[in-house]
């Protein structure tokens, strides 16, 4: 038998029947009758059934197939014959045929198998595929086994062609794919760099690119017009459950253009994007300013396949009476709301008053929640008998409120908070009320964000340094002028994600000069890390302008998958964390030596050395627990204690395998029967050393999330 005249399992149709085939691939299932073996062989291309049988196998060959173990990966040949009727199986394209084996190659044998990953089912008649839970760092151990299974094989097809519709797409528009450095100068964009040492110029270093900013900004002034870029990026930040240290994303930049263009060629791309995983998206896609996505979904990125949008009703209450909505106002608050429609009795009072108001909003970070249901007299509350007859009738009027409506406000001095709290309640109320339609895809573009936001110190980029600003003439050490500067920068929104964004560039270095002053940057930070940049501007750089792309992201949505670790060959975990190869891992210190990395620091003591010189600081640094001075103490006395009972345990103990339990098991519980809350949460004394909290509760640091 040859592999060139090999057949592909999942391309053999009835009209093959009575044809010699050669197949190649591996056992999926088996099933054994004795003297009749049934296989399902499976390729890329799909699965088809085999059957080894005394009356068309040679008795040499069904002994052989009498090895066959699953993932074991074989050659055969057979005869193409039609299945007998009420044998055929639905669940996979072949299920009208099967191959009568004539001669069998075992090509190599599979060790047992640490998780099934057959998804088939071989019983005639069945179309449900075979599932089985298996943990996620399991499968990306044995990534290479996983990949077999059609589902990811699957996955990542689509994704080839999806990338391959963005190339014929932008080939078409007169777009060039131009390769940029993968080692380059470090220029922190937001998150930390990815630092490479360099051999030949010792304590310095390269960094991995977050995005090719800089570089396709230079092939503007270099007049290449229209680049493009499939590219990998890699951003060293906080852990993320759908995030990954190094991501692949479509970046491109063009000259002589300005929004409407890149708003028409994305709205093209996507669409032909989403064709491939057959989703049909409206076209044009609806424009939102920043500012009106905050007032009316409380997200830069608005999910609108649903309504529950807000009102605001600040003016309702200008002279209320209302003790609370006063005070907000005269902090020169603001009051928002929205109409959950015809929810009223899934909302009952108990609901409204002790989960969202006491509990759910609050964790929102907001102070509390107003609620109001309508019914035929009117509005219905706790609180509803502190307004005015004219107050009741502009709610009503206001948020359009009929019969069986649950009005919900939040009130507080902050607008952003307001906005925030009431946007996160808008995605609780959609997915517990089950608001949200199935199978629905509402794209949008958010324009005409803030150019920068308040820091601590002055201000930060909303986006990135280079994006164009509404106007010019603004001064950049007026701090507050700052922060009323709009960019001239979009992002593409599908269902509450952000796919991409992007922005038109500064192309002027006197404008680029005053970017940097804003953002407080000294005249040698500048040309340290811009330096090169900026002298480009200076030889006739065009308009120009861009937008990137997670090609990760836009996949997954396409495809329905629950994480972007199910359209990556090899992803790391949620904690950056490679289970296959075990990276990152230590490397020996001859490298650490041959770079110059043994000394670099001199005397200066790693992060978090300081703490663990003493046990006590490095008990609440890991714990991220204050301890206060009055209490140190006791620890260390129960410190000394713990070693002394483990010397003790350690000389008596010899040769002798220790204890693990000294104590007979048993269920420590509350006394009585009726839940109460305890008294130290009751006066504050529980979370007095907690470093953080929200909502009434203990939050962590991320990295223990």
């Amino acid at each position: 038998m040859e592999f060139c005249d090999r057949s592909p399992c999942g391309h053999l149709t009835l009209s093959d029947a009575g044809k010699e085939v050669t197949l190649a691939g591996w056992v999926d299932a088996l099933r054994d009758h004795g003297e009749v073996l049934f296989i399902h062989l499976r390729d890329r291309s799909g699965i088809v059934q085999v059957v080894f049988t005394p009356e068309s196998t040679p008795q040499t060959i069904c002994a052989r197939a009498g090895l066959l173990k699953s993932e074991f990966c074989i050659l055969l040949s057979g005869r193409v014959v039609k299945r007998a009727e009420g044998t055929e199986n639905p669940g996979i394209s072949t299920g009208d045929l099967e191959v009568l084996a004539k001669d069998l190659t075992i090509l190599n044998r599979a060790d047992p198998l640490p998780f099934q990953i057959s998804e088939k089912s071989m019983m005639a008649g069945a179309a449900v595929k075979r599932e089985e839970a298996v943990a996620e760092d399991l499968r990306l151990q044995y990534r290479y086994l996983d990949l077999r299974r059609p589902r990811m094989q699957e996955h990542l097809i689509k994704r080839h062609r999806i990338v391959k519709a963005i190339r014929d797409t932008l080939d078409g528009r007169g777009f060039i794919e131009i390769e940029t450095p993968m080692l380059t100068k470090s220029t922190p964009e937001g998150a930390r760099d990815y630092l490479v040492p360099s051999r030949h110029y010792p304590r310095n270093f390269y960094a991995l690119p977050q995005s090719p900013q800089l570089f396709k900004q230079l092939l503007m002034v270099g007049g290449m017009e229209r680049y493009f870029q499939i590219v990998r990026c890699f951003r060293d930040e906080d852990l993320r459950p759908n995030r990954q240290p190094e991501f692949t994303q479509l970046d491109l930049e063009a000259s002589f253009i300005d929004e409407e263009f890149i708003y028409s060629l994305l709205e093209e791309l996507t669409a032909r994007m989403f064709e491939i995983g057959g989703i049909r998206l409206p076209r044009h896609f609806p424009r939102m300013t920043w500012t009106e996505a905050m007032n009316s979904t409380g997200s830069d990125k608005p999910d609108l396949r649903f309504g529950l949008t807000f009102k605001d009703a600040t003016d309702i209450f200008a002279g209320t009476k209302y003790g609370i909505f006063k005070q907000v106002l005269a902090r020169g608050g603001c009051i928002k709301g929205m109409n959950v429609k015809g929810q009223s009795e899934r909302l009952s009072k108990n609901v409204l008053q002790n989960e969202y108001a006491k509990e759910i909003v609050p964790g929102f970070g907001a102070k509390g929640m107003t609620w109001m249901r309508v019914v035929d007299g009117g509005l219905e509350s706790n609180i509803v008998q502190f307004f005015s007859d004219s107050e009741r009738n502009e709610i009503l009027g206001r948020f359009e409120a009929e019969k069986g409506d649950v009005i919900l406000m939040i009130a507080d001095p902050s607008w952003s908070l307001v906005c925030s709290a009431l946007g996160q309640l808008r995605l609780h109320l959609a997915e517990r009320l089950d608001l949200i339609p199935a199978d629905a895809f509402c794209p949008l573009w958010v324009t005409d964000f803030p150019l920068f936001e308040a820091a601590e110190k002055g201000v930060t980029s909303s986006h990135h340094p280079f994006t164009m600003p509404d106007r010019t003439d603004f001064d950049p050490e007026n701090r507050d002028e700052l922060l009323s500067l709009r960019s001239r920068a979009y992002d593409l929104v599908v269902n509450g994600e952000e796919l991409g964004g992007g922005s038109i560039r500064i192309n002027d270095r006197n404008l680029q000069n005053r970017i940097f002053k804003a953002l407080g940057l000294s005249e040698s930070e500048v040309e340290e890390k811009f330096g090169f940049f900026l002298r480009a501007l200076e030889y006739g750089a065009p308009p120009h302008g861009g937008i990137a792309l997670g090609i990760d992201r836009v996949v997954a949505m396409i495809l329905g998958t629950s994480s972007i670790r199910e359209v990556i060959a090899f992803p790391k975990n949620r904690s950056a964390f490679c289970p296959l190869t075990q990276a990152p891992s230590s490397v020996a210190v001859e490298q650490l030596a041959e770079l110059g990395l043994l000394d670099l620091g001199g005397a200066q003591p790693f992060p978090g050395a300081k703490e663990q010189q003493d046990l006590i600081d490095s008990l609440s640094w890991v714990s991220r627990i204050r301890i206060e001075a009055q209490e140190r103490p006791a620890i260390a006395a129960a410190i000394d204690d713990a070693k002394a009972s483990a010397e003790l345990i350690n000389s008596r103990c010899g040769e002798e395998e220790p204890m693990f339990s000294v104590a007979p098991v048993a269920n420590r519980t509350r006394r009585g029967t009726e839940p109460r809350v305890s008294r130290l949460a009751e006066t504050g004394e529980l979370l007095k050393n907690s470093p953080f909290t929200k909502g009434g509760y203990f939050k962590v640091a991320s990295i223990l999330e």
